[in-house]
């Protein structure tokens, strides 16, 4: 297993001038429950998407997240008033030239405590480097209630079933990794990341060491978290390598990270902040135009492709139920680079979908594989697929956009097919990362406070605690999607039909996991999987 990314050392930067958080702004106020700033939050309460047709209005967000400013900042917290008015929010929306981040010259100058070891920690999913590590990957995966989800009652099955899923899906995913070189390249790309955004924070004079920690594969949090204590860091930067949120993605990781602070006194007392999503930044949303403007050419007639946001699915009730703004930050980052597109005049219609649904349950919708074929019967004849929730390239990238989705495709009719590649290393990418990192560094150990007049940073700061909270006031899991009992051939009385067949089936699963007996066993059907 390879080390973690560490910086070289370097001559001391105590020269650099300190910059010291508002007296309000302490690490004691951590413990306040107080609504986080999230400067993403700030839209319209309608958004125009283009069609081939023309234009269609999108439907109003039922849930957006409020925002809120401290009154004044005295012995404590005034109490948080809404920040805007929703009459006169549109008066603060701004054209995306607008959501700047301060260039690197101003940057490379920002200084900080000098006497500070500055760690950053970049969190990602992770992915089996062989064959072998498929099942045991996948075993972690499905052992997240954060992935699965299971009434708390029945929680003491999560593991049986994670192991009986894992081998189950083991053999076809095992062909999937196969097909594009035997293992996940998604290792060797963070750690590359990592490295060169390391050189970008020492170029702009800030010296840091940069650290990998993977959720459900090498090396984990767990290994990162363990280094970055050996290194003796005092402040770190949390950054989910994932550019809008979900409870799935980075929420995950957060718990995990969460569950890991409070059981550790170094960690406790070691000043950190997050920077949960970063999808509206300037120098990201620049990077995906870039890439999308140069695929674009290869094709004969560009104005007439179709360009496909193709972003990771989640389940319908982690958005409706449990509020995962996951959605609503999706269409807003295609928003802001359909945006930056037209201002190249670049106008060619566009679609965003979901991909990569699992199970029973309803996802978001469109779905990519459905919609693929609904653009086809529509005579839709050249796509560009985008990875919009992808940084890196890895199996959703390689094989099922690259292999099943363009061979969908081109039985449905479409007759070219491109694909806009990861960022991976894309320099005007990295070098906006080191931007945000540094930013955020005024904040580190301090609940930040957003400046909407300014807009001098869209960094959406905060600690893991307050974070979320912020996402996640209740703390619990996601509610039961029918809460009342109706008799009949009704949608609660399948519901409800399904949740008993589920529980009959899991128990039956962990009998025959646990036992070794059963008709599965006695039929060969079990060890098949193995």
């Amino acid at each position: 297993m390879n080390s973690p990314i560490r910086a070289p050392s370097s001559p001391s930067s105590s020269s650099c001038s300190n910059i010291q958080p508002p007296p309000c702004l302490t690490h004691a106020s951590s413990n306040f429950k107080f609504p986080l700033l999230l400067p993403h939050a700030i839209c319209s309460s309608q958004k125009m998407y283009r069609s081939s047709g023309g234009h269609a209005e999108a439907p109003t967000n039922t849930n957006p997240l409020k925002i809120y400013m401290v009154g004044r900042c005295s012995t404590g917290w005034s109490e948080a008033q809404p920040l805007v008015s929703k009459q006169s929010l549109n008066r603060h929306l701004l054209p995306v030239e607008a959501l700047v981040t301060p260039t690197a010259q101003d940057v490379s100058d920002t200084p900080f405590i000098g006497d500070d070891k500055i760690g950053v920690l970049l969190l990602n999913l992770g992915g089996p480097e062989t064959l072998e590590d498929v099942q045991p990957f996948l075993f972690n995966l499905f052992a997240d209630p954060d992935i699965i989800r299971l009434p708390r009652l029945f929680s003491f099955l999560q593991k049986p079933l994670a192991q009986f899923v894992s081998v189950a899906r083991a053999p076809k995913s095992k062909e999937g990794y196969a097909s594009i070189g035997g293992g996940s390249p998604l290792r060797r790309m963070t750690d590359a990341q990592a490295e060169e955004l390391r050189k970008s924070l020492w170029a702009k004079n800030v010296p840091a060491n940069v650290y990998v920690g993977m959720r459900y594969w090498h090396p984990f949090t767990e290994e990162a978290i363990e280094q970055i204590k050996r290194d003796g860091i005092t402040k770190l930067v949390v950054l989910p390598l994932y550019p809008q949120f979900s409870i799935s993605t980075s929420g995950s990781s957060l718990r995990l990270l969460e569950s890991i602070f409070r059981e550790d006194e170094y960690l406790v007392n070691m000043q950190h902040t997050v920077i949960p999503s970063w999808y509206q930044r300037e120098g990201y949303i620049t990077a995906m135009v870039n890439l999308i403007e140069k695929e674009l050419k290869d094709f004969d007639s560009p104005n007439e492709v179709r360009i496909f946001f193709s972003a990771h699915g989640v389940p319908l009730a982690y958005v409706e139920e449990a509020g995962d703004p996951y959605k609503a930050e999706m269409e807003e980052c295609v928003d802001l680079i359909m945006g930056e597109l037209e201002k190249r005049n670049i106008t060619n219609a566009y679609t965003l979908a979901y991909q990569s649904r699992v199970g029973p349950v309803e996802w978001l919708k469109p779905y990519t594989d459905d919609t693929i074929v609904e653009l086809g019967k529509r005579g839709v004849k050249s796509l560009l697929a985008v990875p919009i929730s992808f940084v890196s390239e890895h199996i959703e990238t390689l094989e099922e956009i690259d292999v099943e989705y363009k061979e969908l495709a081109l039985k449905s009719g479409i007759q070219k097919w491109g694909r806009v590649p990861a960022l991976g290393c894309e320099p005007t990418f990295i070098s906006d990362l080191a931007d945000a990192v540094i930013e955020s560094l005024p904040y580190v150990g301090a609940m930040a406070v957003s400046n909407l007049e300014a807009r001098q940073s869209l960094v959406p700061l905060g600690s893991v605690e307050e974070l979320l909270a912020a996402y996640d006031s209740q703390r619990k899991e996601l509610p039961p999607p029918v809460l009342v009992w109706e008799w009949g051939w009704t949608k609660s009385a399948e519901t409800w039909n399904g949740r008993a067949a589920m529980l009959a089936v899991l128990l039956l699963l962990f009998l025959e996991v646990t036992t070794g007996q059963g008709f599965l066993h006695q039929w060969g059907i079990l060890p098949l999987f193995r």
